[in-house]
């Protein structure tokens, strides 16, 4: 595997605080002057310590597709989701629509702190908002969250499945260890 020099590996890296984004040159605090030096550090202590990144090489450069890949749909919504007070805002706006204000004041946080949680919602297709005047309103998105149900019904079943299979064993065990004991009884 061949390292890169710093702005070449910091170029192809991308941004490791936010997959899919390169740093504009520069915001690195003048390391390499292109890129940003946090996700060149961490391509090259990850190499350096000899554990192999999901990489390839093309024309002789190292391809950090790790660092470089987009964010899907599925990875927007359950990131969405992650966090507890958008599942709250989630959970209110189903009952009716609410302002920023409203919604902050529910949950005891500043207008900006809201305003933030509700564009990460908004990014996601789970949220729409509407300015009228001063006042920005909310209310649920137009997605119904389809894809990740059926992604999570596929684990589910995989996960059933799995138990099943273990409770054949406990069962296969069982028979075996009482019918051990019954032939040292007698």
């Amino acid at each position: 595997m061949r390292l890169l020099d710093g702005a070449s590996r910091t170029r192809l890296a991308g941004c490791a605080r936010d997959p899919g984004y390169s740093c504009p040159p520069g915001s690195d605090g003048g390391q390499t002057g292109d890129g940003c030096a946090r996700s060149a550090e961490i391509v090259e202590r990850t190499v350096l310590r000899g554990h192999p990144l999901p990489a390839a090489t093309a024309g002789g450069k190292l391809l950090n597709h790790m660092v470089q890949y987009t964010r899907t749909r599925l990875d927007t919504s359950f990131a969405a989701l992650s966090d507890a007070t958008r599942r709250g805002v989630l959970e209110r706006l189903g009952r009716a629509d609410a302002s920023i204000t409203d919604l902050a004041e529910k949950f005891q946080m500043t207008l900006t702190g809201m305003k933030k949680h509700v564009g990460v919602l908004e990014q996601a297709g789970l949220v729409t908002t509407k300015k009228i005047g001063r006042v920005r309103t909310c209310q649920l998105g137009p997605r119904r969250l389809e894809e990740e149900t059926a992604w999570l019904e596929r684990y589910r079943q995989r996960w059933d499945e799995r138990f099943d299979e273990l409770d054949k064993v406990v069962a296969e065990l069982t028979r075996k260890e009482q019918s051990d004991e019954r032939k040292n009884r007698k």
